[in-house]
């Protein structure tokens, strides 16, 4: 099976250790080290939260400013609206940033919010029985 490794420039893995860490994500340490940190999102898939210094080993140019631009929207199923809403609530208490209003289209809903290094995380939960039953097609961020 095919593994994914989202890249992620932060400015403390400490820290971002403790905001995903809020958010109910474990960490694989056979992969992290005190300026890298392997976040498992899924069995496969993993946040690879890079130091700066450590960030720029693997890039060519210079680290966006994720606070002054959008580089990249990383959207993450939910299970259900709750789930949804409970990320979202807990991402603003653990210091991180709303983005974008909740979005509410009958079978699709979803919140988004900024980590405390401005990247831009979306959580959607898609009722697929209600678009099976609707014919209803939706196309996600």
């Amino acid at each position: 099976m095919r593994m994914i490794f989202v890249n992620l420039p932060v400015k403390s893995v400490a820290a971002s250790r403790k905001f995903f860490g809020a958010l109910g994500f474990s960490f694989n340490e056979q992969f992290s080290n005190e300026n890298t940190a392997c976040m498992v999102i899924e069995e496969n898939i993993f946040a690879m939260l890079l130091e700066h210094d450590r960030f720029r080993d693997f890039i060519n140019g210079e680290i966006s400013d994720a606070t002054k631009a959008t580089e990249v929207l990383t959207c993450l199923s939910a299970s259900g609206r709750g789930e949804v809403d409970d990320m979202l609530k807990n991402a603003l208490a653990a210091g991180g940033k709303p983005w974008k209003p909740v979005m509410d289209m009958g079978p699709m809903y979803g919140a988004s919010f900024q980590d405390i290094d401005g990247h831009v995380w979306e959580v959607m939960y898609m009722d697929m029985a209600a678009v099976a039953q609707d014919g209803v097609q939706h196309a996600s961020a």
